[in-house]
């Protein structure tokens, strides 16, 4: 089972779990745990492979991931604790975690908040993709890691995310890291079909101003699906939740409140 990290409530039934993305681990959310816990119940994971989940057997005769099976991972943390129903929070991949998440199990998801959402790989992304499938097996991943950070969060103003995912991107295996590249084999056909169907669970869209990579997409999906909302952070870049942790926060509490 995942590693995971809860805070409990003395007064509120209801859950807010966080989902960091791929490099990362759930100690991205340092900014926001305080103000979250302080009125709602706050349950904290690391993805399989990443942060105290490093290290773990899953899957140990199946050397592909899938977006399915990850998502798996969450709802039995979920299942184990019993939790019925929860609001969830995510960034970058995780964002795509969610979905799959609502898509297997609407009837868990509450609302959506999703901070520097991927719903749509773009030429430049996709040849990032390309790019890092010739070299996978022969560069070392952090050097690849290095480049993608620097290409998806070029600015000055980017540098903390940057640092924090190559840091945490560091206790990676090489294999961990080929298994979960392996995973944007699938990625195009799930968000186009992400995309074209609106599951109508309230969703809320947190992106950076400077996530050029990813915002147009983004646009396009809250004009065509109902329950959905954007709020576009000035002078900030695809890491919402690190680069403006307060705007990131005032803007996800009140979205929760008003569900």
């Amino acid at each position: 089972m995942l590693h995971h990290t809860t805070y409990r409530h003395s007064n509120s039934s209801q859950w807010v779990t966080f989902i960091h993305g791929a490099g990362g681990s759930s100690t991205i959310w340092y900014k926001q745990i305080r103000e979250f816990k302080k009125q709602y119940n706050v349950l904290l994971l690391d993805l399989r492979g990443h942060g105290e989940s490093r290290g773990q057997i899953f899957d140990a005769f199946n050397q592909k991931y899938t977006f399915e099976q990850i998502a798996n991972d969450v709802i039995e943390v979920l299942d184990h604790l019993q939790i019925k129903q929860s609001h969830f929070v995510g960034v970058s991949l995780g964002t795509i975690i969610i979905r799959q998440i609502a898509e297997m199990r609407p009837q868990l998801v509450s609302s959506m908040i999703m901070g520097g959402a991927i719903m749509k790989m773009n030429i430049r992304a996709r040849f990032l993709m390309k790019l890092g499938n010739i070299f996978k097996s022969v560069v070392p991943y952090l050097w690849l890691y290095r480049f993608f950070a620097f290409v998806i969060m070029p600015k000055r103003n980017h540098r903390e995310s940057r640092s924090l995912f190559v840091e945490e991107a560091k206790k990676l295996y090489q294999k961990e890291f080929q298994k979960w590249f392996r995973l944007t084999a699938e990625i195009n056909p799930l968000l186009r079909f992400f995309r074209s169907e609106d599951i109508h669970i309230p969703t809320l869209y947190i992106m950076g101003e400077e996530d050029h990579m990813f915002l147009p997409a983004v646009k396009k999906v809250v004009a065509d699906h109902g329950q959905s909302w954007l709020k576009i952070v000035e002078d900030c870049g695809h890491v919402v939740n690190v680069e403006e942790p307060v705007t990131f926060n005032q803007f996800s509490l009140q979205f929760l409140n008003n569900q």
